[in-house]
């Protein structure tokens, strides 16, 4: 009887930390989410405030900049997905980005509900992993006190 319990709390234990790790891994994911629309409102701006002829710094990777001059401000080439990029007017370009950051914003409700079903069903796994050891606690103290009783 006593190992059957012990079982089940090992088994609740190994779900608990399955979630945990589930609901880190989609918390990980919602950083990079809003990373990204971090990065687009960057581009937003830029695209905003900068003019014809203004410089900018370029980076090349690995910590690198480059300083350049814009040709034109109103030719964005804007990622599309899928490789593929399309040269767009200003205004285009941002309606596209903000398209994107709307589509993320659905993301991360989507992975944060996941998280909230998730932490639900931990607490519950949590409660009753406690019920059982209250349990298991009260059976040997009952125990005890018959092996008491006999002497």
């Amino acid at each position: 009887m006593m190992g059957g319990g012990q079982q089940q709390l090992q088994q609740l234990s190994q779900e608990l930390q399955a979630i945990d790790e589930e609901i880190e891994t989609l918390q990980s994911e919602i950083d990079d989410l809003q990373t990204e629309q971090s990065d687009i409102n960057d581009a937003v701006e830029a695209i905003e405030t900068l003019d014809t002829g203004s410089t900018v710094q370029v980076p090349l990777g690995g910590g690198a900049y480059i300083r350049a001059e814009i040709q034109d401000i109103d030719e964005i080439i804007v990622d599309l997905g899928g490789d593929f990029a399309a040269e767009q007017e200003a205004d285009d370009a941002v309606d596209a980005l903000r398209t994107k950051q709307d589509a993320l914003d659905g993301r991360i409700d989507d992975v944060q509900a996941e998280v909230d079903e998730l932490e639900a069903e931990s607490s519950e796994l949590e409660q009753q992993a406690q019920q059982m050891q209250q349990q298991m606690q009260q059976q040997q103290m009952q125990q005890q006190q018959m092996q008491g009783d006999g002497e």
